[in-house]
């Protein structure tokens, strides 16, 4: 039986509640690592790198998908917590046709930028030619990847976050199955790798989409679209913090691999590889137990119920506080294992890869604060705040630790800059929630 939106929520039933969207990231992180171990296992340290480094610039154009999907799920559950379930519908039919234009114009952009932005980081030779295949493919499927991302949180609003789970579940097993037969059965090469990933991408949008075009029982519908173009505006900026989120570490991690080619060559790009496969793993549990809250307290926001606001705030951070201990010390304690997975008998670059994860594993004991501080004040229709909370997590203090530590800790500072932005983040989002405490009643 689906948990209601309008629901009070105990402990067991946030649990309940959120554990689709955490599952449903948790395996996306994990058939994203497939792809990760299947090119470096499979097709050479080359086509690695060249995967690692051209990936962040298709997840930049992509990021408007996550921005388009957050901010309209914040606006959309406010609606229906309002009392207006046909003004909602019209304003998710909105966000999804105008995703679907958005991913075509961004489409035609990314492949005629490709080649251009590799050279920018820094690939030259087999790097280049490598980087340019893997991302012209990646890029052709934009829209569907757009709209895959957009369909997901929307899920959750629509009560149906169970169903959505089984969707993820049959696009990761696509990818799953795919790069195994292209690449260990066919030995096809990067392409192959893309390609997988570009099927699995279809799946996971043409699954929700054929379910919200037909009648269902659920509280969406796609339908005739809303105009109002204020209102899409409004949710646009409600969901910017998660652009800037998405936007940032792509292009934070073109600075990561622009710098590492510098410092380590091919090597130090293949270990920050690494660190993102898991990384995403990591810290599923936070960005799917976000993602899942966010509709609840955008309903409770619109119904003004400050009671259930005050307790979702609280058993949030609690749960997340605890889960956070808990990956925290697994990346700690199980990094050589994590580098070894990749490594394919490379003794150097295992080692490298297994001491730039330990350093970075201390990000893990503070990220959930910020992720889930982030995504509180979108569900609020703050997107100001959420904003600043982001920008200044992934772009303003990363950076300056990515530009300034090396020259002080060699390599180390490069692996350091995440956990030192966590941490000063974390100072600025407890300002945040208590400067705002009394405006929203949490």
């Amino acid at each position: 039986m689906e948990i209601r939106l309008s629901e009070h929520f105990s402990y067991g039933k946030l649990l309940r509640f959120t554990f689709p969207s955490v599952a449903m990231m948790l395996f996306c992180s994990i058939y994203g690592m497939v792809d990760g171990f299947f090119v470096s296992n499979y097709v050479g340290a080359t086509q690695f790198a060249a995967l690692n480094l051209i990936w962040p610039y298709t997840m930049v154009l992509g990021a408007v998908g996550f921005m388009i999907g957050s901010g309209g799920t914040a606006l959309v559950s406010k609606t229906l917590g309002e009392g207006k379930p046909k003004l909602a519908n019209e304003y998710f039919s909105m966000m999804i046709y105008a995703a679907i234009v958005i991913g075509l114009f961004l489409d035609i952009l990314g492949l005629s930028l490709m080649r251009p932005v590799a050279r920018l980081m820094g690939a030259d030779g087999e790097l280049l030619e490598y980087a340019v295949q893997y991302g012209n493919i990646i890029m052709a499927a934009m829209p569907t990847f757009m709209l895959q991302c957009v369909f997901q949180p929307f899920m959750v609003t629509a009560e149906r976050a169970r169903l959505g789970l089984w969707f993820t579940v049959a696009s990761g097993l696509t990818n799953m199955f795919f790069d195994w037969l292209f690449i260990g059965v066919f030995g096809w090469g990067i392409r192959a790798a893309a390609a997988a990933t570009v099927l699995s991408q279809v799946v996971g949008f043409a699954l929700p989409m054929i379910y919200f075009l037909r009648r269902n029982n659920s509280l969406l519908r796609l339908g005739r679209p809303s105009t109002d173009m204020r209102a899409f505006i409004k949710a646009c900026s409600n969901g910017m913090s998660e652009l800037v989120t998405n936007l940032s570490i792509s292009l934070v991690g073109m600075l990561y691999n622009q710098r590492l080619l510098l410092l380590a060559g091919e090597n130090g790009v293949n270990a920050y590889g690494v660190i993102s496969y898991v990384s995403y793993l990591f810290l599923a549990m936070f960005l799917g137990y976000s993602m899942g809250i966010s509709p609840v307290v955008g309903f409770n926001y619109g119904a003004r119920n400050r009671p259930e606001l005050r307790s979702l705030r609280r058993k949030s951070i609690v749960l997340l506080s605890l889960a956070a201990l808990v990956v925290g010390t697994a990346g700690l304690c199980f990094s050589d294992s994590i580098a070894s997975f990749f490594a394919d008998g490379d003794l150097e670059f295992r080692d490298m890869a297994a001491r730039a994860f330990r350093l970075y594993s201390f990000s893990y004991f503070l990220s959930h604060y910020n992720i889930f501080a982030s995504a509180f004040f979108t569900a609020l229709n703050n997107g100001k705040v959420s904003a600043a909370i982001s920008f200044s997590r992934t772009i303003l203090l990363q950076v300056g630790a990515i530009l300034l530590l090396p020259c002080v800790l060699g390599l180390d500072g490069i692996w350091l800059a995440m956990p030192l932005s966590e941490l000063i983040c974390s100072l600025l989002s407890f300002i945040l929630f208590q400067a705002y405490r009394r405006r929203y009643g949490y």
